[in-house]
This record gives C-alpha cells, structure tokens and sequence, in this order.
C-alpha cells in the first residue's frame, strides 16, 4: 500500500492528467447510452481510482470535450458519435 502511494506522488501531473482522462472516457464509454453528470462521473471515478477528486474529473471532461471525445451540455456528459464509433472499431473498452 505505501508503495502505491509514493508511485502515485512520483508520477508528472500531465501523466496523473491523461491517467485521469482515460478513466472518465471508460467510464462514459461503459455506461453509454446513460449521461452521467460530473458530480456522479466523480463518484465512479473515485471509488475506482481512489485519489484525484472533481477539480481532475472536470479538468478530464473539458480536455476531452476540446478533443471532440466528449459531449457536455454543463449538466449531462456523454461520448461523442467519434468516440462511440471507436469503441466499436476496437472491440470495446471493458
């Protein structure tokens, strides 16, 4: 346990960044078609992850709503058509 814990501390935070961005684009990935909010999307993350919080799970969703993966109306966040139809071309993400 403590030596997760110092592998986490060494990791750059642009790497803690993209670990983060992976685990909410599965997330919504796996519970498409239902639309998440942030508030919940943290909560999963959360209990999977155990670190991070909502200031990395919204700094996730706005990076990967820019990189057009995400749509986020401010209330429901869902996977864009491209990400959905990437999934299907790489067989899934669970």
């Amino acid at each position: 346990m403590h030596d997760e814990d110092i592998r986490r501390r060494s990791l750059a935070p642009a790497h803690e960044d993209e670990i983060m961005e992976r685990s909410v684009l599965t997330q919504v990935l796996v519970l498409y078609p239902a639309q998440l909010t942030i508030l919940e999307l943290s909560l999963r993350v959360e209990a999977e992850r155990q670190d991070g919080g909502q200031d990395a799970v919204e700094r996730a969703v706005r990076e990967l709503s820019r990189d057009g993966l995400l749509n986020c109306d401010c209330r429901r966040i869902a996977p864009s058509r491209a990400a959905i139809r990437f999934e299907e071309l790489v067989g899934g993400v669970s």
